[in-house]
Order: structure tokens, then C-alpha cells, then sequence
């Protein structure tokens, strides 16, 4: 009986092993104050003729750094990224902290980007060569199966590029 469990458990864990998939690269810097951030961006798009997009969201969400791993890796995608924005990963906790300074810099950023926790995370903000917001993308129409649509995010950023906008 103790053979039989023995060897029942070493198969579950040999096929848990097996599935599991490597841990996805932390991309958000939880260190860096998000609204000097996203001014750094914008001085760098304004210089170079692109637009910013601020991917909020944090280490501690999987969707989120799917989505950083899922550009990364496709080569299409991240040539558009390249060609067209200054591609920001702004750090939003929005578990609640005993900093008080860290949470009102949170809520400064949010109140700035238009509040886009609203669509939950991750979330995409589209600045213009000034700053401002003009487009908020929920990612979940992105998205497809356990993972996201190449076509679809694909869309989203051509859609958004300074050429598509200013026509």
C-alpha cells in the first residue's frame, strides 16, 4: 500500500513537472517612481516623433507579464513597438501599502492616465507626443484562450501608431 502511494505521488509530481511552464521575466521596476516614468517617455516620443504606451499593471499579475513575454517573442509585433512608441512598464500595486508616499504617487498616476484600472490588468495607455491620453485598451479583447491573439494585439497597436492617428 505504501509502494502503491509512494509511486501514485512521484507520478503527480513528475506530471506537474513536466507541465509546468518556466517562470515569465519580471519586467515592471517597482522602484522607480511611475510618474518621472512616464515623463521620461514622453520627452523621448516627443524627440523622436512616436507616441508612449504606458502597459500598466505589476509583477504580481501573470496576464501582465504573459503579455510583456508575448511581444517580446514575436517579431512583428515588437518591430511595430520599435518603429512607432516608446513602450513603457509602469508599476501599479494595487494591493494596499502602509507608504503613504508610495500610494499617492499610484494615485497620481491613475488620476493621470485617466483612471485605466477601471478595465483591470494589464492596461494599455496611449500618449501622444504631449502626453496626453488618447486611447485606454482593455486587454481582454486581446486576449484568446490562456494567452493573447497575435492578430488582435497586432490591430491595436498599428491602429494607434502616430501615422494611423494623424492620418
Amino acid at each position: 500500500m505504501k509502494k502503491t502511494l509512494a509511486t501514485t505521488l512521484l507520478g503527480a509530481f513528475m506530471a506537474m513537472a513536466i507541465n509546468a511552464q518556466p517562470p515569465l521575466k519580471q519586467v515592471y521596476n517597482e522602484e522607480i517612481n511611475p510618474m518621472e516614468q512616464i515623463d521620461e517617455a514622453i520627452a523621448k516620443a516627443n524627440g523622436n516623433g512616436k507616441f508612449v504606451i504606458c502597459q500598466v499593471g505589476g509583477n504580481w499579475c501573470p496576464w501582465c507579464l504573459r503579455f510583456a513575454d508575448f511581444i517580446a517573442n514575436d517579431s512583428t509585433i515588437s518591430q511595430v513597438i520599435a518603429d512607432n512608441f516608446v513602450y513603457i512598464h509602469v508599476n501599479y500595486n494595487p494591493r494596499r501599502t502602509k507608504n503613504a508616499e508610495k500610494t499617492a504617487l499610484a494615485k497620481a498616476m491613475l488620476e493621470r492616465l485617466n483612471k485605466p484600472d477601471r478595465f483591470g490588468f494589464p492596461v494599455f495607455v496611449v500618449l501622444d507626443e504631449k502626453g496626453r491620453v488618447i486611447h485606454i485598451q482593455d486587454s481582454s479583447f486581446l486576449e484568446e484562450g490562456k494567452g493573447y491573439d497575435c492578430g488582435k494585439v497586432l490591430r491595436f497597436f498599428k491602429n494607434w501608431t502616430p501615422k494611423a492617428v494623424k492620418g
